[in-house]
């Protein structure tokens, strides 16, 4: 134990709290929480990332019950992520228009970290590949997660490891943990689905669906398209399947 830290020390509040710094001028008002809503969501992506490793780690040593662990709290921190979105619910269009901008060429689609959450879970497809093209080579951390094997191939492999089959999860006489598990990606795939909506929403309102976003991007259009992205086909089809639709 080290007596001489104490809160502000051990989370060095000092140097956090002076890394909010509005480019209006003069200061908008409203930027200090534009700025720390995304600030928020990057230190979020850092701890869902960190929970995917640990997802992965389980899932490649077999372990159901540690996989099903990490699954639990990627939700719940998917779910936190998707929430504090609605600070920005209270950013009035034309005051956002005042320092919009000072952003320059600024946009969420440049978050490395976002992008390897992405190819972390399993997009491998043209539109999301294009999509991070678009900005040059990938970034280390996204390059990284795209050399790695997807969420589902790891479940499949679990399920086959286990001598089972995805659809006697469903037929079977009750819920097992590996069950669970497989629900929960498919929840972790819905809670991120429904960030995207949300997002849209959000974007649409302050911005209107048709502007184009900061950075060049397609503003809620791009967006819109993302919302139908799947992280788990197979584990979807099965289900479709179970339910003769």
């Amino acid at each position: 134990m080290t007596a001489s830290i104490d809160y502000g020390s051990y989370l060095k509040l000092d140097a956090l709290l002076d890394l909010q710094v509005p480019q209006s001028t003069p200061e908008h008002p409203d930027e200090l929480l534009f700025i720390v809503v995304h600030q928020a969501s990057e230190l979020w992506f850092k701890v869902l990332r960190h929970e995917m490793d640990t997802l992965i780690t389980a899932l490649e040593a077999f372990d159901t019950m540690r996989a099903l662990l990490a699954v639990q709290r990627i939700n719940v921190i998917t779910e936190i992520i998707a929430q504090q979105l609605g600070a920005l619910d209270t950013l009035p269009p034309q005051r956002f228009a005042q320092f919009r901008g000072y952003l320059g060429s600024s946009s969420g689609s440049q978050s490395a970290q976002f992008r390897a959450i992405e190819a972390t879970a399993g997009l491998r497809d043209a539109h999301f590949l294009a999509a991070i093209a678009e900005h040059g080579a990938p970034p280390p951390e996204v390059q990284a997660a795209l050399e790695r094997p997807t969420l589902q191939s790891l479940v499949l492999a679990l399920v086959a490891h286990e001598k089972v089959s995805l659809e006697s999860l469903y037929t079977g006489p009750g819920p097992t943990p590996l069950f669970l598990l497989v629900e929960g990606l498919l929840e972790f795939e819905q809670r991120f689905a429904r960030w995207r909506f949300l997002h849209v929403q959000l974007v649409e309102r302050i911005i209107g669906p048709g502007t184009g976003g900061t950075g060049g991007t397609l503003g809620a259009k791009y967006l819109a398209r993302t919302v139908s992205q799947r992280f788990f086909p197979e584990l979807w089809e099965t289900r479709r399947a179970f339910y003769g639709a």
